[in-house]
């Protein structure tokens, strides 16, 4: 695995940086978190390129030796898939920033969050919501989200089989210590997709974080799934979403640096003050998404830290994705979701809205 060198002094000169992150309001919590901050410390312009997830552009990218993305922001389990296609350089963490109070990054970084081929920036957790002026009633748990009868009208998911079938399988009533194992075998993902035959007629399917933020905001659909996060943005600007937080899936993003990269040490340099203290902590003021540091922890506003996962009891309610689960079984379960998707699926009038 290449390596990344170690840092320069600032260039003299302006340069270019090209960073492959999520669109809406998750960039906008990085641009006013600390890109514009970057961009000012070093005299360096930030292009942002958005990503949608999945590792086929940074494989053709490098195959091609004609890397334009200098920093991904990587789902974790697709990060540790494009590290074992060989595509990321190796960080080290001791080229990264101490905590504010000069600790080690080995030591202030939260527990799984350094990795050899790149560095946690963020949890964040996939969720349902929905919007309370177009809903009779709240939903009190993830299997109302699948009971038409109860709870009738339009869904919304994002078009992956991750988390997905997941759900499907904890609103089965499988414990959560078993869906993985349940998933392995045949018999547990035609249950799965069972589950989910229930709603696929009336469900939409969304690629863009923003996307099913203005479906429920124009009622075009009952529930949705959607990064919390964004279900925060939309209250704060009055929207009257909701957040059912049972069964909420966390997950954690890192940033990596694309092998045959132009410029590793400036992409590095972005690492580096993108996961410094300062950086994680005001992010926050704008995504209530947790950082990966303890030393950030102490900058999250008050009126924020009742959206992070991580509060008021909130991961007891939660099921932990597993990423290295997910980097080795989604070639094999991909196929098998885009299939069903395109087999039509019918659902009686009367469980419509």
């Amino acid at each position: 695995m290449a390596s990344v060198a170690a840092l320069l002094p600032l260039c003299a000169f302006a340069e270019t940086l090209t960073v492959a992150s999520w669109g809406g309001s998750y960039l906008r919590s990085q641009m006013l978190g600390f890109i514009r901050d970057f961009e000012e410390a070093t005299g360096v312009r930030v292009e942002i390129v958005e990503y949608a997830g999945g590792i086929d552009p940074i494989r053709s990218q490098v195959r091609s030796y004609n890397v334009r993305w200098d920093v991904v922001d990587l789902e974790l389990f697709d990060a540790i898939r494009a590290n074992e296609e060989g595509l990321l350089l190796a960080i080290n963490p001791e080229d990264l920033e101490p905590g504010s109070d000069g600790t080690p990054p080995t030591e202030d970084f939260i527990d799984g969050s350094l990795f050899p081929f790149g560095v946690g920036n963020i949890l964040f957790s996939m969720v349902f919501a929905y919007n309370e002026a177009h809903t009779e009633k709240d939903p009190t748990s993830i299997a109302d989200f699948f009971d038409l009868r109860k709870f009738p009208g339009e869904r919304a998911l994002r078009r992956t089989p991750v988390a997905n079938l997941e759900w499907a399988l904890l609103a089965d009533g499988v414990p959560p210590a078993e869906v993985y194992p349940t998933l392995e075998t045949d018999v547990g993902l035609q249950r799965a997709f069972r589950k989910l035959d229930r709603i696929k007629a009336v469900t939409r399917w969304w690629t863009d974080g923003e996307q099913p933020v203005a479906w429920l905001e124009s009622g075009d659909v009952a529930f949705a799934s959607l990064y919390h996060g964004r279900a925060y943005s939309a209250a704060q600007r009055g929207s009257p979403l909701a957040i059912l937080w049972d069964r909420q899936i966390t997950y954690k993003n890192v940033w990596g640096i694309p092998r045959n990269v132009r410029n590793p040490e400036l992409a590095l340099k972005f690492v580096r003050f993108a996961t410094s203290t300062e950086s994680l902590g005001k992010q926050t003021r704008y995504m209530p998404y947790g950082p990966m540091r303890q030393s950030s922890l102490e900058l999250v506003p008050d009126e924020v830290r009742a959206y992070l996962p991580t509060s008021d009891g909130k991961l007891e309610q939660a099921f932990t994705s597993d990423p290295a689960w997910w980097s080795k079984n989604l070639e094999r379960i991909q196929p098998r979701f885009d299939r069903w998707l395109r087999t039509p699926t019918q659902v009686p009038e009367r469980l419509r809205r």
